[in-house]
């Protein structure tokens, strides 16, 4: 016979009063309840299981703590809705789906959206909790809707300044404290002004964003503008940044080796593509690798994966790409047959050079290989005296090519 299933009941800042029958019936039958301290504070003394308070960190704990208290009634307490950034999506992935029974409760951002007469399903959700603070800046455009899930008391505070950092000092915030709660509370403001002192911790923040007219307009296409990034003169440039991007074809969940990080304006623009893009960039040089560090954090995409040291030593142990991107080194003995062999089959590859003898190097895989190789030249209009002319970039050239 299988185990038994694990109940997982969401539970709101209204508490017990606020739970439908089945969720109470669950947890008054539960010979063991498991969940955060606020969580267990909640239940009245009607509730007899065990209380189990979990550990930090908690994702390690999960395995052991559910298999120590296997054949018994178990509930897990969850915040609102238990699959809507919460505990259940990491009870599913250790148990499996069908071990879990889910008793969901409103989420505070369907409160929040019925406190404010927002479309949920035209709101952009940003969780705070357990993440940087940074994963925000890439969701900040002009007339956006966004609710942030609160990380404590001062992360009201740390989004609007991270709000006027970004050029959006003029967006409208509302911090909702305890949603649904008897001590539900408002507070109104705007980023450049923020008034108001930590208050709750249990709070989510509505923002409404306005750009200052002088902010960097920071877009969704590849092709950033080349001072949305902080460089020392290593960064591929704007138009062969886009081009590169459209030949390495980022996906949902895919992941990219940036190899020759330089400024990290490739591996940031595949992470920009989808939340759920991964990226790491190699880079030798500790400087730039700390500068890319500040590009991704300031372009809303911390989870790039920075890796200081030369390739191809620095390729092993890394997980297997899904694209792979080599903007430097490209004469460096090994580099271009560990990056091959490195990548998956169906795997893109793409690999740009301004030397003639990395472009020898390239017109050589292309023979043994096949894919595309291309010669991308772009020009800028400059003034001339009185007049304007062309003056051109330095070719690159680029070969692009699928694993087989």
């Amino acid at each position: 016979m299988s185990p038994a299933p694990v109940t997982v009941v969401g539970i709101g800042a209204d508490g017990w009063p606020g739970l439908a029958p089945t969720s109470r019936e669950a947890l008054r039958a539960a010979e063991v309840i498991i969940g955060g301290p606020r969580q267990l504070d909640l239940l009245p003394p009607e509730c007899p299981g065990e209380r189990i308070a979990w550990p930090s960190p908690l994702r390690p704990a999960v395995p052991g703590l559910l298999a120590a208290h296997a054949g018994r009634r178990v509930c897990v307490l969850a915040s609102g809705d238990p699959l809507f950034y919460g505990i259940g999506s990491t009870l599913a992935d250790v148990l499996g789906a069908d071990r879990l029974h889910v008793l969901p409760h409103p989420s505070s951002v369907s409160y929040a959206c019925a406190r404010l007469g927002w479309s949920l399903h035209d709101t952009d959700v940003i969780s705070l909790v357990g993440r940087p603070l940074a994963a925000l800046a890439a969701a900040a455009h002009d007339g956006r809707r966004l609710l942030v899930l609160g990380a404590g008391a001062k992360t009201p505070a740390e989004v609007a300044g991270l709000l006027c950092r970004l050029g959006y000092g003029q967006s409208r915030m509302t911090v909702l404290e305890q949603l649904g709660g008897d001590r539900e509370r408002r507070l109104d403001g705007t980023a450049d002004t923020w008034p108001h002192p930590p208050g709750d911790p249990l709070n989510v923040i509505a923002v409404t964003c306005h750009r200052d007219p002088d902010a960097l307009r920071v877009h969704l296409t590849p092709g950033l503008p080349d001072d949305a990034f902080e460089h020392d003169g290593q960064l591929t440039k704007r138009h062969v940044r886009a081009a590169t991007l459209a030949a390495l074809a980022p996906a949902p969940g895919e992941l990219l080796w940036d190899v020759g990080g330089g400024s990290g304006s490739i591996g940031i623009e595949w992470m920009r593509a989808h939340r759920s893009c991964r990226a790491v960039a190699v880079e030798r040089d500790a400087v730039r690798s700390e500068r890319i560090t500040r590009n991704a954090d300031a372009l809303g995409v911390p989870g790039l994966r920075v890796v200081t040291g030369r390739a191809p030593e620095a390729l092993v142990g890394l997980p297997t790409p899904d694209a792979v991107f080599i903007g430097g080194g490209l004469t460096s003995s090994g580099l271009l047959d560990a990056c091959w062999n490195g990548l998956r089959a169906g795997g893109r590859l793409v690999a740009n050079t301004v030397t003639l003898e990395s472009e020898a190097l390239l017109t050589e895989w292309y023979r043994r290989h096949g894919g595309d190789l291309t010669r991308l030249a772009v020009a800028h209009a400059v003034p001339v005296g009185g007049f304007t002319g062309w003056r051109q970039a330095m070719p690159v050239t680029q070969w692009s090519v699928v694993k087989p």
